[in-house]
Formats: C-alpha cells, structure tokens, sequence
C-alpha cells in the first residue's frame, strides 16, 4: 500500500497540485473516492492529492463521496489534510480575494452520510473545535509571509447545494453574524474528526453571495463568477499550500488533541 503523511483535497478549480505524481485507484468499504489519487512528494514529505469533485468537477456537492474519499486518506497513513475550498462572503469585511482560515462551521446540508459510526459503538464525536488549531496556525503564517489578505478564523455555514442561496437566506445567515458560506466543509470536517485526522479549511472568497444589502451594485453570485475569481487565485493557493506543507510538524503539538478525538466519544 503506497503511503502519504499529508493530504490535500481540491476545490473548485484547483484539480492538480503535485509536479510529479502516481496516481492510483482506490477502492473502499463506502465506494471510490471522487476520482484518482495523486501521491507525490513536497520537501521531502509524502503527499496525497485528491479533487474533491473530480478532475472535470464532474461531482456536485450534495453528491461528493465524503466518506470514502476520508476512509482513502486514512488508509494511506495520513494525519493530517489541508482542505481548500471557494466560499462566499456574508459580511462586507470579508472581500472577494479574501482568504479565511474557518474555526466554526454551522451544518445546514440534509441527506448526506456525515458518520462513520452510524450503528454500535455508538460514538458522539465533539465538534467544539473541529477544525486544527495546530494545523491552522502553520498555514497562517505562511499566508502572512505570502501577504495573503487574510482572515485568520470565521464561521462557515454550510448549505446542501448544488443551488446558490435565496436573499432571505443570505440575510439570515448573515444576520447571524456568520461569517462565509459554502457547499462541501461538510460533512468533510467532521468525518476526519472522526478518523482522528487534522483538518484545515483554506476558503477562498469568490463572491458576495446574493449580494450586500445597500449595496444594489452588488451582484448575486453565479457559478461562472465563482470559478473566474477561483481560477485568479488558483496559482496563490497552490503557493500557500506548497508553503505550508514544510512547515508541518511531523509530530503533533500538545495542543493538538485531533488524534485523540475517540478518546471520550463512547459511553
């Protein structure tokens, strides 16, 4: 079985990352993940790269195989993933171009298989801190280096998808305070939780959402929006990613408890 230490998802429009790469098949007890997996290597650390929608985003949201493109990253060795992904903003501080580091994320999506333990052990996995501290603060300071505008924590609410928000709904979220919006961080997050795996979120905003109220010059997103400003920041994503990959360590911090997840989660 080929090994990798550190995993990559893709989002919208980033369907490549490693220079040199194997790419395998992979079979698991939830099915194939959402496409090939790429394994290569990055100063010296093995990598696993896979498009979460498949290389021609062939794969919609609400129809991405979450659990079993986990299960691969966990069969392969790996710890920790770092998980790009284009978001919306619902806050006039949140700006097209933005990059946010998300440390909360608020589950709107229905009908998606979002556990591994769905019978006995019973297991309730916490969620207060789903996302790696330790992970999140590696990929910070390389954004900072890089002099990526940067929000460096926000809340994600997450919708089912595949269609774009209402204004009533934007409102709402926005009134919530919430801070950005997107189709695939979960069930994502808390499936590698629940494989004791780190996780960090690189949302990259491509949009306003159904737009800001006060603003009429402000459009409703649309999918030829989103991809156009994900394909303007494509090449600063992989940088940030490629920047950050040295910069893990190879052993967990003692803040880091991602590895211990399970260890209270039983009755």
């Amino acid at each position: 079985m080929p090994e990798a230490e550190i995993g990559v998802f893709g989002g919208s429009g980033l369907y490549s990352l490693l220079d040199k790469a194997e790419e395998i098949d992979f079979s698991t007890p939830f099915g194939a993940p959402s496409d090939k997996i790429a394994l290569g290597m990055v100063a010296g650390r093995k990598i696993a790269f896979l498009p979460r929608h498949g290389k021609k985003h062939s794969l919609p949201p609400h129809a991405i195989p979450y659990k079993a493109n986990l299960w691969a990253m966990k069969e392969l060795g790996v710890k920790r993933i770092i998980a790009p992904a284009a978001v919306g903003s619902l806050q006039p501080a949140i700006k097209p171009g933005d990059f946010v580091l998300c440390d909360q994320f608020v589950d709107r999506t229905s009908g998606r298989e979002h556990s591994y333990f769905d019978c006995s052990p019973v297991t309730h996995i916490s969620c207060a801190d789903p996302y790696c501290g330790e992970l999140r603060g590696v990929v910070a300071q390389a954004a900072k280096e890089l002099k990526i505008p940067l929000h460096g924590k926000g809340t994600v609410v997450v919708i089912q998808g595949p269609r774009f928000s209402t204004r009533a709904e934007s409102k709402w979220f926005r009134n919530q305070g919430w801070d950005v919006i997107n189709m695939t961080q979960y069930p994502e997050v808390a499936l590698a939780r629940e494989l004791e795996i780190c996780y960090s979120n690189i949302s990259i905003v491509t949009d306003y959402d159904a737009g800001l109220e006060g603003a009429p010059d402000v459009k409703p997103v649309t999918a030829a929006e989103v991809g156009r400003i994900f394909k303007k920041n494509n090449e600063l994503v992989k940088e940030l990613i490629l920047k950050a990959i040295p910069r893990i360590p190879r052993e967990r911090g003692k803040g880091c408890a991602c590895g211990e997840a399970l260890k209270h989660a039983r009755l």
